[in-house]
C-alpha cells in the first residue's frame, strides 16, 4: 500500500519549502484550479446541498438539489428558474473582481521557462479577467460568459456580453426577456457542462484542450500546481497522477499527496500563493 504524506499547514514547514523547490525546478507550470480558487474571491462553491441552499434559499425551500437545477432538463421545463440561477451567477461573476492570487500566479509563471497553462473546472472566467492569455487556458467545463442553443441547431457559441440578466432573488427567477439563439430563435443556455448534459457544445473547450496538449508536449519538467480542486469530480486531481507529473496540492480540506508524488499544503489558495511567492 502506498504511503500518503499528510499535508502540513505550518508556513515554515519543510512541506512549504519542498513546494517552492518543486516549482523552481519546473520548466512549465500546469495550474489545475478548482472551486477553491474562486472561493477566495468570495464566490460560492456549492459544497453539498446545504451550501447550495444557503446561497439560493428559494431553491432550498423547494428542495431542489444543485444537480437538478444545473441541468438542461430544468432549462427545458422551467427556463426562468434555470436562468434565475445561472443569470444570478453570471451577474455575480461579472461584479466580483478576481483576488490577488491570480496576479501572484502570473508572477510565478514568469519565473519558469515556458510559463504556465491553466486547466480549470471553474466557469467564472476569472483567469481571463485577471489577464491570463486565452490560448493558455483550458476551461474543461466551459464558460458562463458564452451561450449556446439549448437544443443545438448548430455548433455555434457566442459571447454573453449582450445579456444583462435581471433576477428576482427571492424567487430565483429571471425577469424580462429570455436569451435566444440567433440562428433559430430557440432558447439559449450557458455554454457550461451541466449534469446529465448531452447537448453541451464542447467545441471551444476541445480547441483549448488541443492548445494544452501542444503546451505540455514542449515541457520536459512540468509541475502541477493544484489549487482548491475537490474530490467529487476528480478530473483535476487525477491530472498529475495520470500524467505522472509531480504535484503541489493546495486544499484547505484534503491536501494529502501519495508519497513520492509531490507535496500537500493544507491552506486556502490565496494564503498558499502568497507564501509560495515569497520563496
Amino acid at each position: 500500500m502506498r504511503r500518503v504524506c499528510g499535508a502540513v499547514r505550518d508556513p515554515g514547514s519543510s512541506a512549504l519549502e519542498k513546494a517552492r523547490t518543486l516549482l523552481r525546478s519546473a520548466d512549465a507550470i500546469v495550474v489545475a484550479a478548482g472551486a477553491g480558487m474562486s472561493a477566495d474571491s468570495g464566490l460560492p462553491t456549492f459544497r453539498g446541498d446545504g451550501g447550495f441552499w444557503g446561497a439560493y434559499p428559494a431553491l432550498g425551500r423547494r428542495g431542489l438539489a444543485f444537480t437538478s437545477v444545473a441541468s438542461p432538463a430544468t432549462f427545458a421545463r422551467e427556463p426562468r428558474l434555470a436562468w434565475g440561477f445561472y443569470g444570478h451567477r453570471l451577474a455575480l461573476y461579472r461584479e466580483t473582481p478576481p483576488h490577488d492570487g491570480y496576479r501572484l500566479l502570473m508572477d510565478l509563471a514568469l519565473r519558469v521557462e515556458l510559463g504556465a497553462f491553466v486547466v480549470t473546472t471553474n466557469v467564472d472566467g476569472h483567469f481571463r479577467r485577471a489577464g491570463f492569455a486565452g490560448e493558455a487556458i483550458w476551461e474543461m467545463h466551459g464558460s458562463i460568459h458564452r451561450l449556446q442553443c439549448l437544443d443545438p441547431c448548430c455548433p455555434d457559441t457566442w459571447p454573453a456580453v449582450g445579456f444583462g440578466p435581471r433576477v428576482d432573488a427571492r424567487e430565483c427567477r429571471l425577469e424580462g426577456e429570455l436569451p435566444r439563439c440567433p440562428a433559430c430563435g430557440g432558447l439559449a443556455r450557458p455554454n457550461v457542462l451541466m449534469f446529465s448534459d448531452w447537448s453541451w457544445v464542447s467545441d471551444p473547450a476541445d480547441a483549448q484542450e488541443r492548445h494544452f496538449e501542444a503546451f505540455v508536449a514542449r515541457a520536459a519538467r512540468p509541475v502541477v500546481l493544484e489549487l482548491g480542486a475537490g474530490t467529487a469530480i476528480p478530473s483535476l486531481r487525477n491530472l498529475s497522477r495520470r500524467r505522472r507529473w509531480p504535484v503541489v496540492r493546495v486544499n484547505v480540506d484534503d491536501a494529502d499527496v501519495p508519497d513520492g508524488e509531490g507535496v500537500g499544503l493544507r491552506m486556502g489558495t490565496l494564503e498558499a500563493l502568497r507564501r509560495l511567492a515569497t520563496g
